[in-house]
């Protein structure tokens, strides 16, 4: 053995068994400690030889001395006394030659803004691999929306992977040629600069050498040598050391990029990498390649595919790259935590490098999302190779980018309308088909076009990664955030916010799935004046004809007028709208507030009724007219009240309804009646609530509560009704059919996605802004009124 190169003697092995029980360790015990695989561990306890560093490392984990264990170093570590090729000693020296080589091309990173290099060990996240690749899955449609197991895709994104994941360390030892897939920015190149690095150093296959090739490089050389030549030329004279390196299976042969090489030096370096690989079989081979890249065939080598990110991944990730900056990871991590949306993109490793940069900007994400993903699709769309000086060869070269964010466009609004997340490929290509037939210069035969298409949507998904196969013949876009920012895209860009289309958006205003559509499409108006005022039309003829409705919303406007508080009316009307929706419109919302209260009860009144408002008060909050905490804690006397009114009204129908709480709940409501009675309440007001407190059942039995509340419940629930109508003018019993019920639903959350549109950032008129402010949850009679 040489320089770098040690291993134990019989009798230290023997040492170093008896040291590993004494420290209570196994073997894969302590290669976790030492952050390396097991197989340079099992190598020590076996004699072979280890790299000097590891060596050393795992003699002082084991409180050994190293020298007293290692075994008698040889003079002439070249060649044996028989003349046989010492190849250990080769193995080494070829090393310590290449380590400065490999140290500076792949011991850093830097990709799209980045205004430096970063250190790769700085920022390396470990991958995960699935060992089956999942466009090749035999699923149906049905099937993949099962796996999804949720009915909101805005909860999980679409690429939530069932399949097994395995470290990717583990499928490098477990396959000897192995093909690593995966899409655009999956961190592919830097999983196979990691295994450099990690060779290098000793800590992984250290008995080995590491030879790293970006093939598009190689593919482009001067005199298109043989890869032989180009390896040494790169790494070692004489050429005889890296040929015995690769002849005794030493090499650990990293082939960066095969989607890389240009479609003219195609099948040269296809063919270089077969014969490469069977003249030198005894190597460990990794490769890797783009998903959807032309169809290559590498009989004897494994494929595999990178995963996306995981929630632990990505906070491993956030942790590194905000390590000793201003910015502290947990911030970046609880603000990608509250945003859904923007979190499925940090399961691209490319993407998740662009959230870190816009976040290390400002210490926030921007409030228009539309302008962090119009960034994340530019690059994909263009950064991505730009930055690296890769040129695609395109099948469509008449596509510019622009031409193709409006193929991406119009394919993601068509399936949106459809409800179809997931969606064949003969859809898509009858989409692509659709749009590339109006094309200046377009093909005209059916067979050519249905052709052209197939390769455009391949096209698509190799060189972007914005489609992306599901399963066999089954696609997606790859982030439901960018399917809705497209489709958003069509109506105000594409379409140019036409009149039509508008209408046709806003014609969706009452589909949940539809909201950040119109979030992203009031974000990316240039001026969102128009499509407010369409959408606020459009909410308030929602229940124009609906004589009831009208006279509830008369009601609320009158209750908002009647309280003595300083605030803005807007505000006050969703208090009391909010206020009457969670007891007469959604009995798990009345649940809720009931057993919040429980909670709040024993806390200062003041800072109770805040957070008892936090419920009621969602929609005014979001208007920017809320009420802040400072605020609520000193609440006016009117709205107080009311609240504490309200609640008790809502504990006494609970309790009617759920006699199997009938003593715990009687408590909290006489509480509650009594923090009432200890304001300075109209004198018969108060007489009337404290002959109510005093009918409440006092001793704390339960089955004598539950009989009170059976034969009273009903009768003391309205007089406490009717008290509060007759002084108060609240706790009406609006008695709404279901259908009611269900519109005044839609119409809430409806004012609540047009309030949210106008708290994003979006471009509008202070006019039009206080125009919606004005008039928002007014009865139409008043609106008509005011407009005129």
């Amino acid at each position: 053995m040489s320089g770098r190169s040690l291993s134990c003697s019989p009798e230290g092995i023997q040492k170093a068994k008896r040291a590993l029980i004494r420290c209570c360790l196994t073997q894969k015990a302590l290669a976790e400690d030492l952050e390396v695989t097991r197989q340079p561990i099992g190598k020590f306890f076996t004699g072979k030889p280890v790299d000097r560093n590891l060596f050393v490392q795992i003699c002082d984990r084991l409180d050994l001395e190293w020298e007293e264990i290692i075994a008698a170093l040889a003079s002439e570590p070249e060649v044996n006394q028989d003349n046989s090729i010492d190849i250990d000693a080769i193995v080494q020296r070829v090393r310590e030659k290449i380590k400065p080589l490999i140290q500076k091309r792949c011991g850093t990173m830097r990709v799209l803004d980045m205004s430096q290099p970063i250190g790769l060990n700085d920022i390396y996240t470990s991958v995960n691999i699935l060992e089956k690749i999942t466009g090749r899955q035999p699923l149906g449609i049905d099937e993949l929306l099962e796996q999804c197991r949720s009915q909101d895709f805005g909860l999980f994104g679409l690429n939530r992977i069932a399949e097994k994941r395995v470290p990717g360390l583990e499928a490098v030892e477990k396959y000897s040629k192995l093909m690593i897939l995966g899409k655009p920015g999956a961190g592919k190149t830097t999983f196979l600069k990691y295994l450099a690095i990690h060779c290098i150093e000793g800590k992984f296959q250290a008995e080995r050498v590491p030879i790293f090739v970006t093939l598009k490089n190689f593919a482009e050389a001067a005199n298109q040598p043989r890869l032989l030549e180009y390896i040494t030329e790169e790494r070692i004279n004489p050429i005889s050391f890296i040929r015995d390196v690769l002849t005794y299976g030493k090499a650990l042969v990293l082939l960066d990029g095969l989607d890389e090489v240009r479609e003219e030096d195609s099948d040269r370096i296809l063919r270089e990498i077969r014969e490469f690989s069977d003249h030198f079989p005894n190597n460990q081979f990794v490769m890797t390649c783009r998903i959807a890249a032309r169809e290559y065939i590498f009989e004897k080598f494994t494929e595999v595919e990178v995963a996306d990110f995981d929630d632990n991944q990505i906070s491993n990730f956030a942790n590194n790259w905000f390590k000793e900056k201003v910015v502290k990871p947990d911030t970046f991590i609880k603000c990608l935590k509250e945003n859904s949306r923007i979190k499925q993109l940090a399961a691209s490793p490319l993407l998740l490098t662009l959230l870190c940069l816009a976040f290390e900007e400002s210490g926030d994400f921007p409030v228009n999302r539309s302008e962090l993903y119009e960034e994340g699709l530019d690059a994909l769309l263009k950064k991505w190779d730009a930055k690296r000086g890769i040129q695609r060869d395109q099948i469509y070269k008449k596509l510019s980018i622009q031409r193709k964010e409006d193929l991406l466009s119009k394919i993601a609004l068509t399936s949106f309308e459809r409800g179809d997340y997931f969606f064949k490929q003969k859809i898509a290509e009858q989409y692509i088909t659709e749009y590339i037939s109006n094309l200046l210069d377009a093909n005209t035969d059916e067979k050519a076009l249905q052709l052209d298409s197939e390769e455009i949507l391949h096209s698509i998904e190799h060189h972007h990664g914005l489609v992306v196969a599901r399963a066999k013949g089954i696609y997606s876009f790859s982030h439901l955030t960018f399917h809705e920012y497209l489709t958003a895209r069509e109506f105000v860009v594409v379409k140019q916010s036409s009149q039509e289309a508008l209408q046709n958006l806003v014609s969706h205003i009452t589909e949940k799935r539809w909201r950040e559509v119109f979030l992203l499409a009031v974000g990316m108006s240039p001026n969102a004046d128009r499509l407010l005022l369409l959408i606020k039309k459009k909410i308030d003829f929602m229940v124009a004809d609906d004589q009831r409705l009208q006279e509830f919303l008369l009601w609320v406007k009158h209750k908002s007028l009647s309280v003595n508080f300083s605030y803005k009316p807007a505000a006050l009307r969703a208090f009391y709208l909010s206020l009457s929706l969670s007891r007469s419109l959604s009995l798990s919302l009345s649940r809720f507030l009931c057993l919040s209260l429980s909670r709040f009860l024993s806390l200062d009144r003041s800072l109770s009724r805040s957070l008892s408002l936090s419920l009621s008060l969602s929609l005014s909050r979001s208007l920017d007219l809320s009420l802040s905490i400072s605020q609520c804690l000193s609440l006016s006397f009117d709205l107080s009240l009311d609240l504490s009114l309200d609640l008790s009204l809502s504990l006494s129908l609970s309790r009617s309804l759920d006699l199997s709480r009938s003593l715990d709940l009687s408590l909290s409501l006489s509480r509650t009646l009594s923090r009432t009675l200890s304001r300075t309440l109209d004198p018969e007001l108060k007489n009337l609530l404290q002959k109510l407190r005093e009918q409440l059942p006092s001793r704390q039995d339960w089955q004598e509560s539950q009989k009170w509340w059976l034969a009273n419940g009903k009768a003391w629930c309205e007089k406490l009704r009717e008290v509060m109508i007759n002084y108060r003018n609240i706790g009406h019993d609006w008695q709404f059919s279901n259908e009611q019920k269900e519109l005044l639903q839609q119409y809430y959350d409806a004012n609540k996605l047009l309030v949210d549109c106008l708290n994003s950032d979006c471009y509008v008129s202070r006019e039009v802004r206080q125009q919606i402010e004005d008039t928002l949850l007014l009865p139409i009679a008043e609106i008509k009124q005011r407009q005129q």
